[in-house]
């Protein structure tokens, strides 16, 4: 079966009523969480992306909240998880300026652990993935901004084995 190129597909689209372009976006979006999610963001978050910036935040606070210190395994699954889900948020945004906040918000998080983290090799590197993204994403937004968010992004540079 041959897949049709987005080209193909929007001049298919244009040809659609609103009502069948309407049953066509509820049944993509049935398929799939991460569908609906999206659709979410663009129609009820889009306008409002600072607001969409708390939500997230606090969401993900709740998630370090809920962690469990008992061992550092359990502690890190619970990283990863909070990860992904903040990597969804900024993949719905696409937005630079998010992408950095969140990712400092996330690492600030990450050196307030009360666990010993630092310990772990594939914590350390999954933290300095992080930075380096931050740091890609500071360089490809305007100065101004950039120099809004450098001081956050030198405070968490290094990880320190006490913060």
């Amino acid at each position: 079966m041959k897949i049709a190129t987005v080209t193909e597909i929007k001049k298919e689209l244009t040809t659609l009523s609103n009502e069948e372009l309407i049953e066509l976006n509820l049944t993509f979006i049935k398929y799939k969480k991460e569908n609906k999610e999206l659709v979410n963001y663009l129609l009820f978050e889009a306008d409002h992306e600072q607001d969409y910036i708390e939500a997230v935040k606090s969401e993900a606070t709740e998630s370090w909240n809920t962690m469990n210190t008992s061992s550092l395994y359990y502690a890190k699954k619970t990283i990863r998880k909070t990860l992904r889900f903040i990597k969804k948020q900024i993949k719905f945004s696409g937005i630079k300026t998010t992408e950095i906040e969140l990712l400092i918000f996330f690492c600030r998080q990450m050196k307030g652990l009360n666990i010993p983290v630092h310990t772990s090799k594939a914590m350390m590197n999954l933290y300095e993935r992080q930075l380096q993204i931050i740091n890609k994403s500071l360089n490809s937004i305007h100065e101004d901004l950039r120099i809004d968010y450098e001081s956050e992004w030198n405070e968490i540079k290094t990880f320190h084995e006490k913060n």
